[in-house]
C-alpha cells in the first residue's frame, strides 16, 4: 500500500510517498481503508519534532481519518467489515496518511450519513478539542 512517511524530522521536504506493508489489526484495533485523512497543525509539529508526542521513525503522519472497516482485530465487536467510520488512529496522532490505517476501536465511531468522507475526516481532533473547552 502507499503511505506518506517521514524518515527524519524536518520541513515539508521530509515527506516521502512510498510503498509500505499493509498493517494487521491487533487486539482492540480495526484496519480502516482510508477514504480521507484530516490535516491539522499537530501533523507539522510532529513532522518538525516540536510535539510532546514522540513516535519512533520512520512514521506515517496523520491522526484524523474517515473510511471503511477492512478488518477487525481480536475482541472488536463494535465494528464489522464494510462499516463506514471516522475518528482518530491512536494517542500518538500518527498513521492516517495511508491507503489503510490502524485505529483503536475505542477511538472511532460510525460515520454520520450526513457527512461525506472528506467532511468526516475534518471533524475528530477539532471537535474533541472544542468539546473539552
Amino acid at each position: 500500500m502507499k503511505a506518506v512517511r517521514i524518515h527524519q524530522f524536518g520541513g515539508i521536504d521530509a515527506l516521502a510517498y512510498e510503498e509500505v506493508s499493509l498493517p494487521e489489526p491487533g487486539e482492540g484495533q480495526v484496519l480502516v481503508r482510508v477514504k480521507a485523512a484530516g490535516v491539522g497543525p499537530w501533523d507539522a509539529l510532529i513532522r518538525e519534532h516540536k510535539s510532546a508526542v514522540h513516535s519512533p521513525l520512520p512514521l506515517i503522519l496523520g491522526s484524523d481519518l474517515a473510511g471503511v472497516v477492512a478488518a477487525a482485530g481480536e475482541n472488536v465487536t463494535s465494528f464489522k467489515t464494510g462499516d463506514e467510520v471516522y475518528g482518530v488512529t491512536n494517542p500518538e496522532f500518527v498513521g492516517a496518511y495511508a491507503e489503510y490505517a490502524l485505529a483503536w476501536a475505542k477511538s472511532i465511531a460510525g460515520k454520520p450519513q450526513s457527512l461525506d468522507f472528506n467532511h468526516a475526516a475534518s471533524v475528530p481532533v477539532i471537535a474533541v478539542t472544542a468539546w473539552q473547552m
